[in-house]
């Protein structure tokens, strides 16, 4: 194809509401020699781009200031050190910024082709949401076969992959969520129990379901309110692993005698970030531990809806809402 350029990306005009997103015309960017150019077709939508768009998570040093952090898409341009992926390529992508718009560069390290039988929509679905969970779930977490694991908003894009990846490496999976339409979707997916938090306590319901023993591993996004109970659902020597704070990151006060009698352990991680090399570490246990689940037809996300690239705004604002099941994609190209 012959490349143009300018492309449409989507930019925020100032921090604020989804309603300061809006497509602008700019320049398609170059690859860097250890990357390539892509053409975009689908663009996932995540909790960080929400975050980016809101002031609270400026991109880092180098990276692009577009949204968007992962990407479906083909290959039209390779840098001199692109390792084998040449034009045509169809490849999934977690990218460094710049995944709304109709081009983007990625690092190659951080680049896997599309599962078999897999289209643009649901290749982009992928990488954000693996490359967190295989981070912090099975690297962090070390969640093993026979261990369990509580994950909360078993709904999200991060819950519905950490509940099928679990359960598919041989962990019993808990989750907490919303509604009871969203506690059928996670058992579906093969969630133990699905705890409706408005109306259960998780950290008592967990325990009896566990006969007081506690789960291994617990992966939370929602911050301070859920701290001291994560702490009092892990079993001895387990894991809390936090990689965000939708509900604020202080905790005034709790005890840390827990922590240490039953041997716990704290910790959490960022994702964006991270190196390149960092990255392409995980990249590469995805494609020998992952891929092949993919490529059988297990695991896959689970798509809620797909909007239109200049309809970001509409696609930010029912993620804030809270009422998706799985993930949310932008469609870019044809």
């Amino acid at each position: 194809m012959v490349q143009p350029a300018s492309m449409t990306t989507i930019i925020a005009d100032g921090a604020g509401g989804p309603e300061v997103l809006r497509p602008v015309a700019g320049p398609v960017p170059s690859p860097r020699p250890d990357e390539v150019l892509i053409r975009v077709l689908a663009a996932g939508v995540n909790r960080p781009d929400v975050a980016q768009r809101q002031g609270l998570y400026p991109p880092p040093p180098g990276a692009s200031p577009i949204l968007g952090l992962e990407v479906a898409g083909e290959v039209v341009q390779a840098g001199a050190e692109a390792g084998g992926l040449t034009p045509g390529a169809r490849v999934t992508a977690l990218v460094n910024g710049g995944g709304y718009g109709e081009f983007c560069v990625a690092p190659v390290a951080q680049c896997l082709p599309w599962p078999n039988g897999y289209d643009a929509i649901r290749a982009a679905a992928l990488p954000e949401t693996y490359f967190t969970v295989w981070a912090n779930v099975f690297m962090l977490g070390r969640l093993s076969r026979g261990e369990s694991l509580l994950v909360h908003g078993g709904t999200s894009g991060i819950g519905v992959t950490a509940i099928q990846l679990a359960g598919a490496f041989g962990a019993t999976v808990f989750t907490t969520v919303g509604s009871e339409a969203k506690a059928d979707a996670c058992r579906r997916l093969g969630a133990a129990a699905a705890i409706t938090y408005r109306t259960q306590d998780f950290a008592a319901e967990v325990l009896r379901l566990t006969d007081g023993r506690g789960v291994d591993v617990v992966l939370d996004m929602v911050g301070a309110p859920y701290f001291p109970r994560n702490l009092r659902v892990l079993a001895k020597d387990g894991r809390l692993v936090q990689i965000a704070f939708l509900h604020g990151a202080t905790v005034e006060s709790f005890d840390l005698t827990p922590i240490m009698l039953r041997r716990l352990t704290v910790t959490g991680s960022t994702m964006r970030p991270r190196s390149t090399a960092e990255k392409g570490v995980i990249a590469r246990a995805l494609r020998e531990q992952v891929w092949p689940m993919l490529d059988q037809g297990r695991c896959g996300p689970v798509i809620h809806r797909v909007f239109p690239l200049a309809e970001a705004a509409a696609a930010h604002t029912l993620l804030e809402s809270g009422t998706n099941i799985g993930k949310i994609v932008l469609q870019v190209g044809a």
